[in-house]
């Protein structure tokens, strides 16, 4: 009996280990101006959420760099405009610019960065999306962020 016992608080733990939300998202960025998803989610139980940046390709960010921006879905072409304005320098993120939720820095091929924000910054019912501020690439690097249970 103390086996069986045993076994379920093995299996209880076990279980609502794997239960527990994932906090955190791999993103990998390639050479072919790609993310390797389309959809983020944030689990309202997360505190904070890290976004984990890869790019995959060899080119260099000076040609092919990728960052991750977040933003509201209404917001998007403003921070690009402002962000290419603000150039590579600044990652093509406008300093200081309050729109932008988070962002990774400017990373080139072989390159990784991590960006941590608080879950709290997101609403429900808001269209939030990511995207790579490089100038052109949001046309086909970005997606769609959500906030869920």
């Amino acid at each position: 009996m103390r086996l069986y016992r045993s076994l379920a608080l093995v299996i209880g733990f076990a279980s609502s280990h794997a239960m527990a939300a994932a906090c955190s998202v791999d993103i990998e960025a390639n050479d072919a101006m790609q993310f390797n998803t389309k959809a983020v989610e944030v689990s309202k139980s997360c505190k904070e959420f890290t976004v984990n940046l890869k790019h995959t390709g060899t080119m260099a960010k000076a040609m092919m760099g990728h960052n991750w921006v977040l933003a509201k879905a209404s917001d998007e072409k403003a921070v690009l405009t402002d962000g290419a304005a603000a150039g590579s320098a600044n990652d093509y993120v406008k300093a200081g610019d309050t729109r932008v939720i988070a962002h990774t820095k400017l990373i080139g091929g072989g390159e990784k960065d991590s960006v941590k924000f608080a879950a709290s910054k997101l609403a429900d019912g808001q269209d939030y999306v990511f995207f790579c501020s490089f100038p052109g690439h949001a046309f086909m690097m970005k997606g769609s962020v959500k906030l869920v249970n």
